[in-house]
């Protein structure tokens, strides 16, 4: 974990991205209570926050974590998110006091997947370093009464061995659809600075808001259609990704572009023109996703974006709702948000400014 710039990784994506993850969501003890017991409140869950770095410095470092001892950590991160209910208990205003309200296709959606006190994100290349490193986190924290609320496993293929770009851009890779996920997103560092990471108040800068949604997918279904259909729900070629309004991969969408009788080219409906930014007003949303597979009937994907505020979600997903091909295909079965905590090191613990 590296804590350079006062980031935490995990959060910005590498060009070749790390391709095993646990997501693994908890309640904390007495955080219900934080807001009416006021500095007592917040100190125990600041306590707690800086114990939890001195861990996942730790795990990912090069000694002191039993349960990796003689595996090379490689490219392990860990990233810390905190709910709505502890961040709203230090200070109401702050970006990630607020939790997401109701989506459509939300009725397989059961309270206990919903929200949640602490998001604990573990990516590697490895997945057995990914497994052990959740497991100890994990018994870590339910020795500290810490309660499971929900947790998932995730996987993405290898990037493409040429990146698309220069050196640095991120490469989007597919999902158990078929298609190239995230096309639309923040490429470069700055793109990134200006549309993922928070600027201000002093107490989270650094940090950014973390949207997490388990999305069940009707696979089966929706490869049963003939590949013209698959593309106009998409809005997009599925052999590179490239708009259905012509050029390459990176070639913008001609939202207005009709055929000779009068037809967009990228469908009304299509997911593409639906969450286009273009249409919400919104930023850019930093997609790391991961597929997953619980079984034949349980597979989808494991939706994890990054942005500065938690509107640039809430209106994409606010849109679709209102209309998107795409969307009769996908249940959402876990759903919160959590605001990512600014970068620590052993002198400056987890947590210190928020809770401070």
């Amino acid at each position: 974990m590296s804590a350079r710039g006062g980031r935490q990784a995990g959060v910005d994506r590498p060009v070749q991205p790390q391709r095993y993850v646990v997501l693994s969501v908890y309640d904390l003890p007495g955080a219900g209570e934080a807001a009416a017991s006021g500095a007592d409140g917040v100190r125990r869950s600041g306590e707690l926050f800086a114990a939890l770095g001195t861990r996942v410095l730790a795990l990912t470092g090069q000694g002191g974590a039993a349960a990796l001892s003689g595996l090379p950590r490689g490219d392990l991160t860990v990233t810390v998110g905190v709910g709505p209910r502890v961040v709203a208990a230090v200070d109401g205003g702050l970006h990630g006091a607020r939790e997401l309200p109701g989506f459509a296709r939300e009725e397989e959606l059961a309270e206990s997947a919903r929200g949640g006190d602490l998001m604990v994100q573990v990516c590697a290349s490895d997945p057995h370093v990914v497994t052990l490193a959740d497991d100890a986190l994990r018994s870590w924290l339910q020795e500290r009464s810490a309660v499971p609320r929900w947790s998932q496993q995730g996987f993405r293929p290898p990037a493409p061995p040429t990146p698309r770009g220069g050196a640095g851009e991120r490469v989007p890779v597919r999902n158990l659809l078929g298609f190239l996920d995230g096309m639309v997103a923040p490429r470069t560092g700055r793109e990134v600075d200006q549309e993922v990471w928070l600027p201000a108040p002093a107490r989270v800068r650094g940090g950014t808001v973390a949207v997490v949604r388990r999305l069940r997918l009707d696979v089966r279904r929706f490869l049963a259609q003939d590949l013209a259909e698959q593309e106009r729900t998409i809005g997009r070629r599925r052999a590179d990704g490239a708009p259905l309004t012509g050029g390459g991969p990176d070639a913008p969408m001609d939202l207005g572009a009709k055929s000779a009788r009068g037809r967009y080219l990228i469908p009304a409906m299509a997911h593409a023109r639906r969450a286009h930014p273009h249409g919400t007003g919104s930023g850019l949303m930093l997609r790391r996703g991961y597929s997953y597979a619980n079984g034949p009937e349980d597979r989808g994907l494991l939706f994890i974006c990054f942005q500065r505020e938690l509107r640039t979600f809430v209106a994409t997903q606010q849109r679709l709702d209102d209309g998107d091909e795409l969307s009769s295909f996908a249940t959402a079965t876990a759903s919160g948000t959590f605001l990512v905590l600014p970068g620590y090191t052993e002198a400056l613990p987890l947590g210190a400014s928020l809770f401070s």
